[in-house]
Protein backbone atom coordinates (compact mmCIF):
# COMPACT_ATOMS: atom_id res chain seq x y z
CA UNK A 1 0.00 0.00 0.00
CA UNK A 2 2.75 2.44 0.95
CA UNK A 3 4.71 1.63 -2.22
CA UNK A 4 1.64 2.41 -4.31
CA UNK A 5 1.20 5.77 -2.59
CA UNK A 6 4.85 6.64 -3.11
CA UNK A 7 4.78 5.89 -6.82
CA UNK A 8 1.53 7.82 -7.23
CA UNK A 9 2.85 11.07 -5.77
CA UNK A 10 6.54 11.19 -6.67
CA UNK A 11 5.95 13.10 -9.87
CA UNK A 12 6.01 16.86 -10.42
CA UNK A 13 3.71 18.76 -7.98
CA UNK A 14 0.22 19.33 -9.35
CA UNK A 15 -0.79 22.78 -10.67
CA UNK A 16 -2.55 25.17 -8.33
CA UNK A 17 -5.93 24.41 -9.85
CA UNK A 18 -5.72 20.70 -9.02
CA UNK A 19 -5.90 18.68 -5.84
CA UNK A 20 -5.36 15.11 -4.75
CA UNK A 21 -9.11 14.65 -4.50
CA UNK A 22 -10.03 16.58 -7.64
CA UNK A 23 -12.13 19.01 -5.61
CA UNK A 24 -11.76 22.74 -5.20
CA UNK A 25 -10.27 23.88 -1.89
CA UNK A 26 -12.48 25.23 0.85
CA UNK A 27 -11.65 28.56 2.44
CA UNK A 28 -11.24 29.90 5.95
CA UNK A 29 -11.77 33.63 6.44
CA UNK A 30 -9.01 35.73 7.97
CA UNK A 31 -9.86 38.78 10.14
CA UNK A 32 -8.47 41.06 7.43
CA UNK A 33 -10.92 39.71 4.84
CA UNK A 34 -8.45 37.45 3.04
CA UNK A 35 -9.18 33.72 2.74
CA UNK A 36 -7.01 30.72 3.58
CA UNK A 37 -7.50 27.94 1.04
CA UNK A 38 -7.37 24.42 2.44
CA UNK A 39 -8.18 20.76 1.94
CA UNK A 40 -9.28 18.65 4.90
CA UNK A 41 -10.19 15.03 5.41
CA UNK A 42 -11.98 13.75 8.49
CA UNK A 43 -10.39 11.03 10.57
CA UNK A 44 -9.27 9.87 13.95
CA UNK A 45 -6.70 11.50 16.19
CA UNK A 46 -3.95 12.35 16.13
CA UNK A 47 -4.60 14.41 13.06
CA UNK A 48 -1.81 15.73 10.86
CA UNK A 49 -1.38 19.31 9.62
CA UNK A 50 1.14 20.09 6.89
CA UNK A 51 2.92 23.46 6.94
CA UNK A 52 4.64 24.31 3.69
CA UNK A 53 7.69 26.40 2.97
CA UNK A 54 8.29 29.93 1.75
CA UNK A 55 6.53 30.45 -1.60
CA UNK A 56 5.44 26.80 -1.72
CA UNK A 57 1.83 25.61 -1.67
CA UNK A 58 -0.35 22.69 -0.63
CA UNK A 59 -0.06 20.82 -3.95
CA UNK A 60 3.53 19.66 -3.46
CA UNK A 61 4.70 16.06 -3.29
CA UNK A 62 4.96 15.86 0.51
CA UNK A 63 1.59 17.52 1.10
CA UNK A 64 -0.19 15.08 -1.22
CA UNK A 65 1.71 12.08 0.06
CA UNK A 66 0.67 12.92 3.62
CA UNK A 67 -2.95 13.22 2.54
CA UNK A 68 -2.80 9.76 1.03
CA UNK A 69 -1.05 8.43 4.14
CA UNK A 70 -3.82 9.80 6.38
CA UNK A 71 -6.63 8.66 4.10
CA UNK A 72 -5.32 5.09 4.05
CA UNK A 73 -4.86 4.99 7.83
CA UNK A 74 -7.98 6.88 8.81
CA UNK A 75 -6.34 9.92 10.39
CA UNK A 76 -7.57 13.48 10.03
CA UNK A 77 -5.49 15.74 7.80
CA UNK A 78 -5.30 19.38 6.73
CA UNK A 79 -3.11 21.01 4.12
CA UNK A 80 -3.47 24.71 3.39
CA UNK A 81 -1.92 27.74 1.73
CA UNK A 82 -0.66 30.67 3.77
CA UNK A 83 -1.81 34.22 3.10
CA UNK A 84 -0.50 35.24 -0.34
CA UNK A 85 0.45 31.67 -1.27
CA UNK A 86 -1.08 29.23 -3.74
CA UNK A 87 -4.88 29.38 -3.81
CA UNK A 88 -5.20 31.67 -0.78
CA UNK A 89 -5.93 35.35 -1.32
CA UNK A 90 -3.77 38.25 -0.25
CA UNK A 91 -0.70 40.03 -1.58
CA UNK A 92 2.38 37.90 -0.97
CA UNK A 93 4.48 41.05 -0.54
CA UNK A 94 2.44 41.87 2.57
CA UNK A 95 3.05 38.49 4.14
CA UNK A 96 5.20 38.06 7.24
CA UNK A 97 6.19 35.32 9.66
CA UNK A 98 3.66 36.65 12.15
CA UNK A 99 0.94 36.64 9.50
CA UNK A 100 1.66 33.04 8.50
CA UNK A 101 1.89 32.01 12.16
CA UNK A 102 -1.64 33.38 12.60
CA UNK A 103 -2.78 31.32 9.60
CA UNK A 104 -1.41 28.13 11.13
CA UNK A 105 -3.03 28.83 14.49
CA UNK A 106 -6.36 29.62 12.81
CA UNK A 107 -6.22 26.32 10.91
CA UNK A 108 -5.48 24.38 14.11
CA UNK A 109 -8.23 26.17 16.05
CA UNK A 110 -10.91 26.08 13.37
CA UNK A 111 -10.26 23.00 11.24
CA UNK A 112 -8.94 20.34 13.62
CA UNK A 113 -10.09 18.50 16.72
CA UNK A 114 -8.01 16.72 19.33
CA UNK A 115 -4.24 16.31 19.29
CA UNK A 116 -2.36 17.14 16.11
CA UNK A 117 1.02 16.29 14.64
CA UNK A 118 2.50 19.26 12.78
CA UNK A 119 4.75 18.52 9.81
CA UNK A 120 6.71 21.60 8.80
CA UNK A 121 8.85 21.83 5.67
CA UNK A 122 11.61 24.47 5.45
CA UNK A 123 10.02 27.75 6.63
CA UNK A 124 7.09 25.60 7.73
CA UNK A 125 9.43 24.21 10.37
CA UNK A 126 9.64 27.71 11.88
CA UNK A 127 5.89 28.19 11.65
CA UNK A 128 5.20 24.82 13.31
CA UNK A 129 7.40 25.78 16.28
CA UNK A 130 5.58 29.09 16.70
CA UNK A 131 2.21 27.34 16.45
CA UNK A 132 3.25 24.71 19.00
CA UNK A 133 4.34 27.44 21.42
CA UNK A 134 0.95 29.13 20.98
CA UNK A 135 -1.13 25.93 21.28
CA UNK A 136 0.94 23.42 23.30
CA UNK A 137 -2.17 21.64 24.60
CA UNK A 138 -3.27 20.83 21.04
CA UNK A 139 0.01 19.56 19.60
CA UNK A 140 1.07 15.93 20.10
CA UNK A 141 4.36 16.00 18.17
CA UNK A 142 6.39 17.90 15.58
CA UNK A 143 8.18 16.74 12.45
CA UNK A 144 10.57 19.16 10.78
CA UNK A 145 11.74 18.53 7.22
CA UNK A 146 14.77 20.72 6.51
CA UNK A 147 13.37 23.06 9.16
CA UNK A 148 14.44 26.67 8.73
CA UNK A 149 13.67 28.58 11.94
CA UNK A 150 14.93 32.16 12.00
CA UNK A 151 15.79 32.03 8.29
CA UNK A 152 15.31 35.77 7.88
CA UNK A 153 18.24 36.30 10.26
CA UNK A 154 20.20 33.07 9.86
CA UNK A 155 20.14 32.52 6.10
CA UNK A 156 18.80 35.49 4.14
CA UNK A 157 21.59 37.98 5.03
CA UNK A 158 24.15 35.68 3.40
CA UNK A 159 22.21 35.83 0.13
CA UNK A 160 22.14 39.61 -0.04
CA UNK A 161 24.99 41.15 -2.00
CA UNK A 162 25.88 44.78 -1.18
CA UNK A 163 23.84 45.86 -4.21
CA UNK A 164 20.80 43.87 -3.05
CA UNK A 165 21.15 45.29 0.45
CA UNK A 166 21.05 48.80 -0.97
CA UNK A 167 18.00 47.94 -3.04
CA UNK A 168 16.28 46.49 0.02
CA UNK A 169 17.07 49.62 2.04
CA UNK A 170 15.96 51.98 -0.71
CA UNK A 171 12.89 50.19 -2.05
CA UNK A 172 11.81 48.08 0.91
CA UNK A 173 11.97 44.90 -1.17
CA UNK A 174 14.44 42.90 -3.24
CA UNK A 175 14.20 39.88 -5.53
CA UNK A 176 16.83 37.20 -4.98
CA UNK A 177 17.57 34.38 -7.47
CA UNK A 178 16.16 31.00 -6.47
CA UNK A 179 16.72 27.44 -7.60
CA UNK A 180 12.96 26.87 -7.27
CA UNK A 181 11.58 29.83 -9.25
CA UNK A 182 13.06 31.38 -12.40
CA UNK A 183 11.58 34.74 -11.40
CA UNK A 184 13.40 34.67 -8.07
CA UNK A 185 11.99 35.15 -4.57
CA UNK A 186 10.79 38.49 -3.25
CA UNK A 187 11.93 39.48 0.23
CA UNK A 188 10.65 42.61 1.95
CA UNK A 189 11.90 44.78 4.78
CA UNK A 190 8.60 44.06 6.55
CA UNK A 191 9.28 40.30 6.38
CA UNK A 192 12.74 40.72 7.89
CA UNK A 193 11.64 43.18 10.57
CA UNK A 194 8.69 41.02 11.58
CA UNK A 195 10.87 37.91 11.53
CA UNK A 196 13.11 39.54 14.13
CA UNK A 197 10.12 39.51 16.51
CA UNK A 198 9.77 35.73 16.21
CA UNK A 199 13.36 34.47 16.44
CA UNK A 200 13.77 31.27 18.45
CA UNK A 201 17.35 30.01 18.28
CA UNK A 202 18.83 32.62 20.61
CA UNK A 203 17.29 31.08 23.74
CA UNK A 204 15.88 27.77 25.02
CA UNK A 205 12.65 26.85 23.26
CA UNK A 206 10.03 25.64 25.78
CA UNK A 207 8.61 22.81 23.69
CA UNK A 208 8.37 19.50 25.56
CA UNK A 209 6.65 17.24 23.06
CA UNK A 210 8.27 14.62 20.77
CA UNK A 211 10.17 16.26 17.91
CA UNK A 212 11.63 14.55 14.85
CA UNK A 213 13.94 16.53 12.56
CA UNK A 214 14.86 15.22 9.09
CA UNK A 215 17.56 16.99 7.10
CA UNK A 216 19.55 16.21 3.97
CA UNK A 217 23.32 16.48 4.10
CA UNK A 218 23.26 17.79 0.52
CA UNK A 219 20.71 20.51 1.30
CA UNK A 220 21.93 23.60 -0.58
CA UNK A 221 19.21 25.89 0.81
CA UNK A 222 19.18 25.24 4.57
CA UNK A 223 22.37 23.90 6.20
CA UNK A 224 21.80 20.67 8.12
CA UNK A 225 23.62 22.20 11.08
CA UNK A 226 20.52 24.33 11.67
CA UNK A 227 18.58 21.22 12.69
CA UNK A 228 21.28 20.33 15.21
CA UNK A 229 21.12 23.82 16.70
CA UNK A 230 17.35 23.57 16.90
CA UNK A 231 17.57 20.19 18.65
CA UNK A 232 19.94 21.69 21.23
CA UNK A 233 17.58 24.59 21.94
CA UNK A 234 14.42 22.53 22.40
CA UNK A 235 13.48 21.77 26.01
CA UNK A 236 12.12 18.36 25.06
CA UNK A 237 14.30 15.33 25.80
CA UNK A 238 12.42 13.38 23.14
CA UNK A 239 14.16 14.84 20.09
CA UNK A 240 15.72 12.89 17.24
CA UNK A 241 17.69 14.33 14.32
CA UNK A 242 18.00 12.19 11.19
CA UNK A 243 20.65 13.29 8.69
CA UNK A 244 20.15 11.87 5.22
CA UNK A 245 23.32 11.30 3.20
CA UNK A 246 22.80 12.76 -0.26
CA UNK A 247 19.43 14.18 0.72
CA UNK A 248 18.46 17.50 -0.87
CA UNK A 249 16.33 20.31 0.52
CA UNK A 250 12.98 18.90 -0.52
CA UNK A 251 13.46 15.33 0.75
CA UNK A 252 10.69 14.17 -1.60
CA UNK A 253 12.24 11.08 -3.19
CA UNK A 254 10.76 7.63 -2.66
CA UNK A 255 13.22 6.74 0.15
CA UNK A 256 12.59 10.15 1.75
CA UNK A 257 8.83 9.64 1.79
CA UNK A 258 9.24 6.10 3.10
CA UNK A 259 11.32 7.53 5.93
CA UNK A 260 8.70 10.16 6.68
CA UNK A 261 5.98 7.51 6.76
CA UNK A 262 8.07 5.46 9.18
CA UNK A 263 8.48 8.44 11.49
CA UNK A 264 4.73 9.02 11.43
CA UNK A 265 4.03 5.35 12.08
CA UNK A 266 6.11 5.57 15.26
CA UNK A 267 4.41 8.76 16.44
CA UNK A 268 0.78 7.85 15.75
Amino acid sequence: MLQHALLEYLETPMPHSASATGSHPASLARPDGAAIAYHRIEGRAPGIVFLGGFRSDMTGTKALFLEDYCRRRGHGYVRFDYFGHGRSSGDFARGTIGCWREDAIAVIDSLTEGPQILVGSSMGGWIMLLAALARPQRIAALIGIAAAPDFTAELLPNRLTPQRRRELDEKGAVTVPSDYDAAGYLYTSALIEDGAQHLLLGAPIPIDMPVRLLHGLADASVPWQLSLRLAERLSSRNVTVTLVKGGDHRLSSEPDLSRLAGVLDDLV
